[in-house]
This record gives structure tokens, C-alpha cells and sequence, in this order.
């Protein structure tokens, strides 16, 4: 009962932390345009997403339009959405075995120890999300910093890390801690359940119980 409340800090970390992973997928400010020179019109932004770009001017609302072709998109966009989506996808399918691996529920009856794995299955696939979450933003930045310093690239093609960026980061760590809280829920219960049956074989003697001591006595042979 004292490891309850990592199970619950793990899940409820996990999903928090899907929910910033979907939302990082969704938002369209991975990149930003960059206010730079004086031929930039600082009164229009422009937001680049995984499914969309948009436009926003002064008075005017925000205008945005999904990507019309699949087959020219960068292959660096196309594989962020391939890793965002199968990240959304490994958060909800870690959430729901780690919610199966509750004691409260009875999905694998009153099989404890499978409980326990399920949990800490829950919690390999939270890391894994956060790695697939970490891959495609860190790629992004790394492609935005490196055009932002490059001179042969125009000004009005340059981007700047958008808040969709930051948002993956943190969602990311956040996976990481709620992962390594559920394993730890695993490894411990494990720990407990080994010292609390011992091995087979192996009787521990109870302090309050007589020891049965039989004495052999040899028989004396007498020889005529």
C-alpha cells in the first residue's frame, strides 16, 4: 500500500504527458518566422506544423491551410508525423495497461504478480513515447538553428523554435519521470514479494517451536 502513490504519480504523469504529445502533433507553431532585417513585415506571422501553415496579419484573423500534398513534403516533415503519430499512439496504449494494472481493477483478477508486469510494461512504453516525442523536435530544432545561422539562406526563409517545440520537450521529460516512477513501482514490488516468500527449499527455523533433536544410540554388540 506505501507503493500505491508512485503508481498513481506514474499514470498520472503518463497522462499528462500524452496529452502534451497529442497536443505538440496538433499545433501548428513548430516553426516561426523570424523577425530579422527591416524588409520583414513585423506585423505578419507565420507558423509552420506537422498538417498545417498559417498566417497571421494585423486586424486580420488567423488564416490557416493544411499542407495539399502529401508526396512534396520534406522527408524531414514527413518522418516527424510518422514518429508524432506513433508516439500518440504508444501514450494511449501505455495509459490504458498501466490503468489495467491498477489493484482496484480486477482485468487480471486477483493475479497480482501480473499487476505488477503489466505496470511495468506501462512504463517501458511511457519512455518510449517520450524518445519517439524527443526524436522529431530535436531534428526540427537542430534543421531551424542551423538555417537560422546559415548565410546562404534568404532572411524571409528563416525560422525560429516555436512554442509546439517546447511543448514536445517538456512533454517528453515528463514521460521520462512518469515511466521511471511506474518502473520503479515494478522493481520495488518485485524486491518485496522475493524477501516476503523465500526460496523453495529453504525453511526458515520459528524462534517459538521445539526443535525435534533425535538421538541415535548405538547399540552395543557384545562378541563371545
Amino acid at each position: 500500500m506505501a507503493l500505491y502513490p508512485l503508481q498513481i504519480a506514474g499514470l498520472v504523469l503518463g497522462l499528462i504527458g500524452m496529452v502534451g504529445t497529442l497536443a505538440t502533433t496538433i499545433l501548428p507553431q513548430w516553426r516561426v518566422s523570424a523577425f530579422i532585417g527591416s524588409n520583414i513585415i513585423v506585423f505578419e506571422r507565420i507558423w509552420e506544423g506537422l498538417w498545417m501553415n498559417c498566417i497571421r496579419q494585423a486586424r486580420v484573423r488567423l488564416q490557416c491551410k493544411f499542407y495539399s500534398s502529401l508526396l512534396a513534403l520534406p522527408p524531414a516533415l514527413e518522418a516527424a508525423r510518422a514518429l508524432m503519430c506513433v508516439a500518440v499512439a504508444l501514450s494511449l496504449v501505455a495509459l490504458l495497461i498501466g490503468i489495467c494494472g491498477m489493484k482496484q481493477l480486477q482485468c487480471t483478477g486477483s493475479n497480482d504478480r501480473a499487476k505488477v508486469y503489466l505496470v511495468g510494461t506501462s512504463g517501458i512504453l511511457f519512455i518510449l513515447t517520450g524518445l519517439f516525442v524527443l526524436i522529431p523536435v530535436c531534428w526540427t530544432a537542430n534543421i531551424i538553428i542551423r538555417d537560422f545561422y546559415n548565410p546562404a539562406v534568404h532572411v524571409g526563409q528563416k525560422r525560429e523554435l516555436g512554442v509546439a517545440l517546447f511543448l514536445g520537450w517538456a512533454s517528453a521529460a515528463v514521460l521520462f519521470i512518469g515511466g521511471g516512477l511506474l518502473l520503479g513501482f515494478c522493481c520495488c514490488n518485485r524486491k518485496k514479494r522475493r524477501f516476503r516468500y523465500p526460496l523453495p527449499g529453504y525453511s526458515v527455523p520459528h524462534p517459538n517451536k521445539p526443535r525435534n533433536i533425535t538421538v541415535v544410540s548405538k547399540a552395543s554388540t557384545s562378541y563371545v
